[in-house]
């Protein structure tokens, strides 16, 4: 898995997004993050499930990978602005607004949104396929996934919403783009329909898994740690202000239970590699 996300890492910097203009700084802005680092989850997701089902098709799966994380980074960027999140930290690293300006780093993520597309659109796949990865992409990164959880989560910070209401909202916002990234890995395997809709419904579980945890080590973990501004979820519906830490941390205990139980119904390839990928992150809540 290691040598995987090694390929990963050289695949991105030899196509890192660049902008050819006599703008001062840009290019560089548009870089920033992607350069940043971060755990490469969400592409990772991609590449294992095609190592599992069809390897012979790694190297055409890599701006499949690269398209998700490009969506991914817009979204950090966006989630860190004043008019949301309002953070100072991101990977390690000074969020795009503080190291450039506000201005900049709406345009980054913009920037880096739609040439997630254009990513996908030139991959070396069937265009049958590459039409249903965009769909796919479009869809749960879009107004009927991570942006209408976005936009639930801004629009009642400060009001309490039911548990039910929460899940959505998670769901939404984390878990459709990590359901997305196995989804896209089955289909560029050319895999069954039943195997895509498993490992989606799989991908909505590992979302909503990821959402608590992050909840949890918003409290637990100080910036340096977690490598982004922590501590800044005082008035957003979290989990642990909802539950509290000590049921967040039951709550993410169980559904980690469900997720490591889940991998094993799958066929051993695909069990070896989302087991690989997936064992130093399913316990993170565990500090």
């Amino acid at each position: 898995m290691k040598a995987l996300l090694n390929d990963f890492e050289e695949y991105l910097k030899n196509n890192i997004p660049t902008s050819k203009s006599f703008h001062p700084n840009f290019e560089n802005a548009l870089q920033d993050m992607l350069l940043a680092g971060g755990k490469r989850f969400r592409p990772m997701l991609v590449l294992s499930v095609v190592n599992a089902l069809n390897p012979m098709l790694l190297k055409n799966a890599m701006p499949v990978a690269l398209s998700i994380e490009l969506l991914h980074t817009y979204s950090l960027i966006h989630d860190d602005l004043p008019a949301m999140d309002n953070a100072d930290l991101r990977r390690g690293h000074p969020t795009l607004h503080k190291s450039f300006d506000e201005v900049t780093a709406i345009l980054v993520g913009d920037a880096l949104n739609t040439y997630s597309f254009s990513v996908l659109a030139n991959a070396p796949l069937s265009c049958d396929t590459k039409i249903e990865l965009i769909k796919i992409l479009s869809y749960d990164g879009g107004i009927d996934g991570m942006i209408i959880g976005q936009a639930i989560d801004c629009f009642f910070e400060k009001q309490k919403i039911s548990l039910e209401e929460l899940e959505f909202l998670h769901i939404n916002k984390t878990g459709k783009l990590i359901a997305a990234s196995l989804k896209m890995g089955a289909i560029v395997s050319g895999t069954n329909s039943e195997l895509i809709d498993r490992l989606y419904d799989f991908g909505i579980k590992i979302g909503l898994l990821f959402q608590i945890q992050d909840d949890i080590l918003d409290v637990v973990q100080d910036d340096k740690t977690a490598g982004k501004t922590t501590n800044n979820d005082t008035f957003k519906n979290s989990f642990v202000n909802l539950l509290g830490l000590e049921t967040a941390i039951l709550k993410a205990d169980e559904l980690a239970s469900v997720c490591k139980n889940e991998i094993q119904n799958f066929d051993e390839k695909l069990q070896y590699n989302l087991t690989t990928l997936l064992k130093e992150f399913l316990y993170r809540h565990k500090v």
